[in-house]
């Protein structure tokens, strides 16, 4: 993996990896408002910031009075997720009064599809922390195969991969052969978890916030391949801080009339609508920054 590294690639992981120590050197409150302190002020001088910022402009113009207002919060949940990684062991189920740090609503759906021993798929978007939803599920009995963007530069992936050992799971790079996986994994009745919220250039048009977006319909084909119901779950961050409520809805069986085509937009609509209606709740937690939607 390192043969393959440029030479600023290796600039970046080792930059990476001294602010990994520097927060790790912080107890986690501190390191997390740092991480918010940095990029709430860097952010917005970043090239990407204009894509936000018209992302905003397309997604939610009645809220053009509240924009930099929410433009500085996703920049200030941002720079707590990185900051938070360094710390992801410390970040446990509980109240606060015992040293916890997630709140969990909606864990009745949860252990029923435990105990089940039956497959489901669990959707969510780049919303809150969304790293303290596979620690739910683990600490749940409910290990998941994740799917996930692999980075462009090798070495921050193996980074990634390292500060994720204590969140458990198996992590699956999207693409050809992650599909395969995926289908193979429901068939031995795991459960998986997909972030749905990315544009995929080869996906299916499909509305997000009135506006056609290329979505990616892999999780309305694997769930109408084998029946398994898609579960909506989200991970929150509470009070602005280092605590968090993840959140997981009923189960949703997609209905299947025979016209895949049809069921899948139908499907991919329905899960859209669902990561809509959650962001609209706060929509400074959502990852405005990704080219969403086409120009």
């Amino acid at each position: 993996m390192f043969k393959r590294a440029e030479p600023h690639e290796y600039v970046a992981a080792w930059g990476a990896r001294l602010a990994l120590a520097l927060f790790r050197a912080l107890p986690l409150d501190r390191a997390s408002a740092l991480g918010g302190w940095i990029l709430q002020t860097l952010g917005p001088r970043l090239p990407v910031h204009r894509t936000a910022v018209a992302n905003l402009q397309l997604a939610l113009p009645e809220l053009a009075a509240r924009h930099e207002a929410i433009l500085q919060g996703m920049w200030n949940n941002l720079g707590r997720v990185l900051a938070e990684y360094a710390h992801l062991a410390d970040i446990r189920i509980g109240p606060r009064e015992t040293g916890g740090r997630i709140e969990v609503v909606g864990v009745e759906h949860l252990l029923a599809i435990r105990d089940s021993q039956k497959p489901a798929i669990f959707f969510s978007a780049h919303f809150g922390n969304w790293e303290v939803m596979s620690i739910v599920g683990m600490h749940h009995g409910i290990p998941l195969v994740q799917v996930y963007r692999a980075a462009n530069n090798p070495l921050t992936e193996e980074i990634l991969q390292e500060l994720r050992k204590p969140v458990g799971g198996r992590h699956v790079p999207k693409g050809m052969q992650a599909a395969r996986e995926l289908l193979r994994a429901l068939k031995r009745n795991e459960c998986l978890a997909m972030m749905v919220d990315q544009k995929l250039n080869t996906g299916l048009a499909v509305p997000f916030f009135g506006h056609e977006a290329m979505t990616a319909p892999a999780i309305a084909e694997l769930a109408l391949r084998t029946g398994c119901p898609v579960v909506p779950i989200y991970g929150e961050r509470v009070d602005g801080g280092a605590y968090f409520r993840v959140t997981i809805e009923a189960p949703i069986q997609l209905e299947s009339t025979g016209n895949r085509e049809r069921d899948t937009y139908n499907a991919l609509l329905l899960i859209n609508r669902k990561i809509e209606d959650r962001i609209r709740r706060d929509p400074g937690q959502w990852f405005w920054v990704h080219k969403r939607w086409k120009r």
